[in-house]
């Protein structure tokens, strides 16, 4: 065995520890760090051809990477809706790394049977019904690449053809409606073969970014009894505005479609009694998606993909290898999603889960709407900020009062990214460049809040 291999296999706690207290030191000097600032051009290093061990390995980290990384595991990095990791989830996560299991077959492990019962554990969590069967992918952008493949093979069963056998060429046209899709769904449409243009955006109401539903409607109507997808949102990025999932789901009973939700953040509104009518209908979708890494508060890769026709999903992400075994009444992950091998990435969701339970979950979500509604207040009467739409939910979407071009903006975010208090992201919404401050860590509180619109005021000089 290597000499330092063999060392650092002797020393292993010592690893461990000084992994430790890295982790504790780091994340105990989380307000001191900047929330986001400039990456300084890097200096890559070559391959060593003799490794320092890790002890030495940590220590180049600790000198050359980690003073360049964000804080965005803190209470004040508000951009991307990104959350955080609680510490039962950061647990759960170091945990999955030591027991290093593939749940994608369950011939040697009981690690499939803990995905099955988180995964069953989220239905609940998200009041779904027995019907919705669920599996772990990466993010929300391969949640929703993995519910419009199934989708695609739903629409290759009403022409009598398998997509998964004869090849996307043979489904021919396809149309996508949708009112304002995430560029996940494009990315999707465009890695599934259907093309970013098979993509029509229906009309919304003035101020909203919900589906107009006469208008859905007659979309429909004008495909002349087409077999479609329907792209529905619960909680738009910039806004986090809900379609009306009952309404279009209703839909169903005079038109063809398959409804896909993508509820990547959105649909965490369930936990929330306040809040739970705007996901009433979630049940009806033929697939969801889910991110929980935005607000579950666990770490990165982690999103669910729930959908009414396993069978189907089968059909298209079958791996046919005579050592991995056919599909049966409950099939392996290795024949659901487009990975064969994969870490445990419900590890840390089952120990968020096991550790704070709905009621947990529950005041997350309810805080940073209330903290999301402060920030909203303090910028909405503030002479030099204006609202671009009411705040919903865990985004405040908002603009310079004065001069709010994209130049300006833009300048403007990287302001208040270079005080390193608090991290905002430029978007573009109703056609006017727009910023958008998103509340999901577990973290926040009133305190950051106060700190993130001082500083917001400071940028403006």
């Amino acid at each position: 065995m290597y000499e330092k291999l063999s060392q650092d296999f002797e020393q292993f706690e010592g690893v461990l520890e000084g992994a430790l207290r890295h982790a504790t030191q780091t994340l105990a000097g989380i307000e001191r760090r900047a929330v986001a600032l400039a990456p300084a051009r890097a200096a890559l290093q070559p391959l060593p051809e003799h490794g320092a061990g890790f002890a030495g390995a940590l220590e180049e980290f600790s000198t050359r990477w980690a003073p360049g990384f964000s804080a965005s595991a803190g209470p004040r990095y508000l951009g991307f809706v990104t959350g955080g990791a609680t510490p039962a989830s950061i647990g759960g996560d170091w945990l999955t790394s030591v027991y290093d299991q593939n749940p994608t077959a369950g011939v040697d492990s009981a690690a499939p049977d803990l995905e099955r019962e988180t995964v069953d554990r989220l239905r609940q969590l998200f009041g779904l019904s027995d019907a919705h069967q669920g599996v772990f992918v990466s993010g929300a952008t391969m949640s929703n690449f993995v519910g419009l493949a199934i989708a695609r093979e739903w629409l290759g069963e009403q022409r009598s053809i398998s997509v998964a056998q004869e090849g996307v060429a043979a489904l021919g046209e396809v149309h996508v409606l949708s009112g304002a899709p995430h560029s996940s769904v494009f990315k999707a449409l465009s890695m599934l073969g259907i093309g970013r243009r098979a993509v029509h955006k229906v009309a919304m109401p003035a101020g909203r970014e919900a589906v107009d539903l006469d208008a859905l409607e007659a979309a429909l109507a004008s495909l002349r009894g087409q077999n479609v997808i329907v792209v529905a949102n619960a909680g738009t990025v910039n806004t986090v505005d809900f379609d009306d999932l009952q309404a279009i789901a209703a839909l169903k009973a005079r038109y063809s479609f398959w409804l896909h939700v993508d509820g990547a953040f959105g649909a965490f509104a369930a936990l929330s009694p306040e809040h739970a009518h705007l996901v009433a209908g979630l049940g009806a979708a033929d697939s969801i998606c889910i991110d929980l890494h935005k607000w579950l508060n666990v770490p990165y890769d982690s999103a669910v993909q729930f959908t009414r026709r396993r069978d189907l999903q089968v059909r298209v992400f079958q791996n046919a290898a005579a050592y991995l075994g056919l599909p049966g009444e409950n099939p392996d992950f290795v024949h659901l999603t487009p990975e064969n091998s994969r870490r445990l990435r419900a590890m840390s969701a089952w120990f968020s889960l096991a550790a704070y339970g709905r009621a947990g979950h529950a005041e997350i979500v309810e805080r940073n709407v209330r903290m999301a509604r402060r920030l909203g207040e303090r910028l909405g009467s503030h002479p030099r900020f204006k609202l671009l739409a009411p705040t919903r939910l865990n985004v405040v979407c908002f603009t310079l009062a004065d001069e709010p071009t994209e130049a300006r903006i833009q300048a403007y975010m990287l302001a208040v990214r270079d005080r390193g208090e608090v991290f905002i992201s430029s978007t573009v919404y109703a056609g006017a460049w727009g910023l958008r401050a998103a509340f999901s860590n577990w973290r926040t509180g009133e305190d950051d809040v106060e700190r993130a619109f001082e500083s917001l005021v400071a940028a403006l000089g």
